[in-house]
């Protein structure tokens, strides 16, 4: 048996599911929570066991998730919407708290199922990547005046370019297990792109641009679709959400969105950054989120998307040069491969550089 599955039981118990609870069944796709559907006699909740490998402060992550969705709550009902749809409802245990804590340590939270919704695992269609970046457009407007700056950090560092790029240099000085010699170009790209790396905190430090509260992983799994009409309808997974920028979040989209090929693709005439869909989801994200923010951050997409990129290929390359202990692996060499992928995006964002640019001057330009 699971271990999350020897407390499960605790669990139930915990929180005020109503008596006729008749099942919970393992949900979803996910691999760091365990993630049960619980099956009430008038409705269904979604409980979970937040991973402790992943996340060390579950007290704080709570009193993140707990005080955005309140006030997305508060928010989304003076703008006429449905809270009850639109943004997750946390369900509180029985003794009160955020959480509850098993008899073997495991923390468990819980939130009302949101019927009548879909969700999808790839942006398969243009329309559905645009409804991906409606959704986190929204969610960038309607905490544009939440105090950023009170959120807990729950993972340190987590967008720190220069940190990540301080941890590859040692990871190339250690070369412990001889890696070096066999992805130099790749090593040669990213230390070549150093300054790069800085362009955004000297931003933020300088006061150019504004710290947000972010979602720190905007795939397109983590939006809710509404089943009738197909449009987003409630952001979900907010284990990440933080202080941060508003151009890591769009960025992230784009790494992962705005090409066709899978992460590890050993083929790299297959990957490339689609510039149509990098327009199709700047538009869509700006169309929601655009008023909430300033110039410079729209002025600063491209580099969101850049920067977000080079910092994923670095820390899959650590990986790499480190023995692959932190992502995982099913073949050798498959985190070079993954590091390779991110640094032919990057080149190919720079290949477009003007044209994505232009897509920011547009917007501001029509906005004046």
């Amino acid at each position: 048996m699971a271990q999350a599955e020897q407390t499960l039981r605790e669990a139930l118990a915990a929180f005020g599911f109503g008596k006729d609870v008749t099942g919970a069944v393992r949900y979803g796709a996910g691999h760091i929570n365990d993630t049960f559907l619980v099956e009430g006699e008038e409705r269904r909740f979604i409980l979970q066991r937040v991973s402790s490998a992943a996340f060390k402060e579950p007290d704080k992550l709570m009193e993140n998730i707990v005080n955005v969705t309140e006030y997305l709550g508060r928010e989304i009902a003076r703008q006429g919407g449905d809270p009850a749809r639109e943004t997750l409802t946390v369900v509180h245990p029985r003794d009160g708290g955020h959480s509850f804590t098993d008899s073997a340590g495991g923390v468990w939270r819980a939130f009302y199922f949101v019927e009548g919704t879909e969700c999808y695992q790839a942006a398969e269609t243009p329309q559905l990547f645009a409804a991906s970046g409606r959704a986190f457009g929204r969610f960038q407007r309607l905490l544009r005046d939440y105090p950023a700056a009170t959120l807990h950090e729950t993972i340190p560092r987590f967008h720190d370019t220069e940190d990540r790029l301080r941890k590859l240099k040692a990871a190339i000085a250690a070369d412990s297990l001889g890696r070096a010699k066999d992805c130099r170009a790749e090593i040669d790209f990213m230390l070549a792109r150093e300054a790069d790396c800085s362009m955004a905190l000297n931003a933020l430090r300088e006061g150019a641009l504004p710290l947000r509260v972010t979602h720190n992983d905007t795939k397109l799994n983590n939006v809710l679709m509404d089943a009738e009409t197909g449009e987003a309808l409630c952001v979900i997974d907010l284990d990440t959400v933080m202080p941060g920028l508003s151009i890591n979040d769009f960025g992230d989209s784009i790494r992962f969105g705005a090409n066709h090929s899978a992460e590890d693709e050993r083929d790299l005439s297959k990957v490339s950054l689609d510039v149509d869909l990098y327009r199709v989801y700047a538009a869509a994200f700006l169309g929601e989120a655009g008023e909430a923010l300033t110039g410079a951050e729209v002025r600063y997409l491209p580099w969101g998307a850049k920067l977000m990129t080079l910092e994923c290929g670095i820390r899959f390359l650590t990986d790499h040069l480190e023995g692959d202990s932190y992502f995982h692996i099913s073949r050798p060499g498959q985190n070079l491969d993954r590091a390779r992928t991110q640094c032919k995006l990057v080149a190919d964002m720079e290949a477009h550089w003007g044209e994505l640019n232009a897509v920011s001057e547009e917007y501001l330009a029509r906005a004046e």
